[in-house]
């Protein structure tokens, strides 16, 4: 399953997701944002995430087409994922930002299109239009992300359909177990943001011992244990040797002894904000 760079999970509709892609947050649009989503683009990668706060679709979506006219690929060999931010929640709103996205984009078709932050009182609108945006065809897969289970819970009393992905942050310190096990349990696929911790745990002892034991880097080790925990991941990075060497971790696999000692890293540890307690 787990053996290239293109291998997909499927979503709960019947779409596939590839397991692993380009995060672009805080990637420069223009040039920056464009070398990237190309050379990952060249080197194997299929999946690409960014959203409208990155202030970078347009490179990405000139970057897309560039990549589709030197690649050969056609644009169902790609994934494109987006969100929509919190100051457009709400229903029409949220209409209105996904045409503008997609207008940066240059797409007639969004892959997969997530409610950026879980905005008190605003979400449920916000879900209704990207319901609406699924059933036009718009979008092939829609979901949340930064949303806890109760969250979830709270947007599925009223939804007609459920999230097909939730995308969190996620990483050997903060294990969201919990959010893992609900997750599972309805059929959603948690994907990882910020899964290298933003560099802050490349130089943890016990994920150096692992690494070497695999001839491999830390950061391959920490992206390998998301699959093997069923995660899709999405690293950023800009630089060309940084996104060659993310994607190589189709080719080992970490030992259930591996996995545990990785799991015992946990400390529900937080980089970025609460989802329950954030005021952007």
């Amino acid at each position: 399953m787990l053996n290239n760079l293109q291998a997909t999970t499927t979503l709960h509709n019947g779409v596939k997701m590839p397991w692993f892609g380009l995060g672009v947050y805080k990637a420069q649009d223009g040039d920056e944002v464009i070398q990237a989503v190309k050379i990952a683009i060249k080197n194997g990668y299929r999946s690409i995430d960014t959203a409208a706060l990155y202030n970078n679709e347009e490179g990405v979506g000139q970057a897309v087409s560039e990549a589709m006219e030197e690649t050969g690929l056609s644009r169902e060999d790609l994934f494109i994922t987006s969100k929509v931010w919190n100051a457009d929640q709400g229903y029409e709103s949220t209409l209105a930002a996904f045409e503008l996205t997609m207008t940066k984009l240059g797409l007639e078709k969004l892959d997969l299109y997530l409610v950026h932050w879980p905005v008190n009182g605003k979400y449920k609108d916000t879900w209704r239009a990207l319901e609406q945006l699924y059933k036009d065809g718009r979008v092939h897969a829609i979901g949340v992300s930064n949303f806890h289970v109760h969250h979830l819970q709270d947007l599925m009393k009223d939804a007609e359909i459920k999230p097909m992905v939730n995308q969190v942050e996620y990483h050997p310190r903060l294990a969201q177990l919990e959010l893992s096990t609900f997750c599972k349990e309805q059929d959603i696929q948690l994907e990882a943001w910020a899964p290298l911790m933003q560099g802050k745990l490349l130089d943890n002892a016990t994920l150096q011992e692992i690494a070497s034991k695999h001839g491999k880097s830390i950061a391959q080790v920490i992206l390998r244990w998301d699959l093997q925990n069923g995660v899709v991941t999405i690293p950023k990075s800009t630089t060309e040797h940084r996104i060659i060497e993310n994607a190589d971790v189709f080719n080992f696999e970490l030992s259930a002894e591996d996995m545990e000692q990785i799991n015992g890293l946990n400390e529900n540890l937080r980089n970025g904000p609460d989802p329950d307690n954030f005021n952007f």
